[in-house]
């Protein structure tokens, strides 16, 4: 397992952390709780040793079984806790961008009872709010890292203009924004800036909501509330595209590396910056064991530009993760 300092001050985790939004059971058809317990209680079996969640995840539910899991699997001195904030919901499970001070103290407070610690290793505001200026915003995440509340700060799906201004207040240790082999839009902007400032990325949906898992069939169905009834990469026509492009990614894995797409897709994202961590989202344990295959193999910059023209070739009317962001209070 490849690790990194994640905040360039000790706090050291696996490159790959387990992503856990869909534990949470919101919008992926539900959650199985013991079985949720048993894939975290698994990770570091397979070298996992960071956990990313949020309050946002079933309304709490995602942080709640975190926190059992870590504390009843006697975990805690094996494992970095990363959360997020600044976002509220109301009964209706309506969702909206909240990034004021009151609002992140509460939620880290909140956060630090379900996730049953006392401090979390990363606190990442979630979204960024256009109503209260990232000043505040990083004023309040300076007060709780001074606090000892939390050790490390990150931003979630921020832009480099919004990454400038929250760094005149605190330093950016984690950008998270989503990247795969799908939604490359921040090679342009938030990599490159990352990149200037010694920044770690957390590439979330580094396998596009399981895409690139190489399990998807044209006349897959998703239950319930499942996001992906709501993505448009997977709505035909599109999803033939995407299918299509993961047919040829795998037989390019197999051809040149004996390996599978899936492990070609988080082996991309590693291999994009040396101060990456890929998010896995799993519910099940056995959908860990193809971690241990991402280790001891690189792409080179030949190999990695053969699968951007693969994917280009095959996804002629691509569409980002846009439809994932949360409106802004009224």
């Amino acid at each position: 397992m490849e690790t990194l300092d994640l905040d360039n001050r000790g706090l050291h985790t696996s490159r790959i952390g387990l992503g856990t939004w869909a534990i949470g059971g919101w919008m992926w058809g539900g959650t199985d709780e013991a079985e949720s317990i048993r894939t975290i209680q698994s990770a570091p079996d397979h070298g996992i040793t960071l956990i990313d969640t949020a309050p946002v995840y079933g309304f709490g539910r995602s942080e709640e079984i975190v926190g059992k899991a870590v504390k009843h699997g006697g975990m805690r001195d094996q494992v970095a806790l990363a959360t997020k904030c600044a976002l509220e919901w109301d009964a209706k499970e309506r969702v909206a961008r909240n990034a004021t001070k009151q609002r992140i103290f509460k939620e880290a407070d909140d956060s630090l009872r379900r996730l049953q610690t006392d401090v979390i290793d990363l606190l990442q505001v979630h979204w960024p709010d256009p109503n209260v200026d990232v000043r505040e915003t990083a004023e309040a995440m300076a007060r709780l890292q001074q606090d000892g509340k939390i050790r490390a700060i990150g931003v979630s799906n921020f832009t480099p203009e919004q990454l400038d201004a929250f760094s005149e207040v605190a330093t950016v240790d984690v950008a998270q924004n989503p990247y795969n082999l799908f939604e490359r839009q921040i090679n342009d902007d938030v990599l490159p800036w990352a990149q200037a400032h010694d920044a770690r990325l957390l590439a979330y949906g580094a396998l596009c909501r399981g895409l690139l898992s190489g399990r998807m069939h044209a006349d897959r169905e998703f239950p319930g509330d499942d996001l992906r009834n709501n993505d448009p990469k997977f709505q035909q026509p599109r999803f033939g595209q995407y299918l299509a492009a993961v047919d040829a990614l795998e037989q390019f894995a197999q051809d040149n590396y004996g390996k599978h797409v899936l492990d070609l897709a988080i082996r991309w994202v590693l291999d994009q910056y040396p101060h990456s961590v890929a998010l896995w989202g799993a519910r099940k344990p056995d959908q860990l064991e193809a971690v241990d295959n991402v280790w001891g193999w690189q792409l080179d910059d030949s190999a990695r530009e053969q699968i951007k023209e693969i994917v280009d070739a095959h996804v002629t009317d691509p569409v980002g993760p846009e439809f994932m962001a949360p409106p802004a209070r009224a």
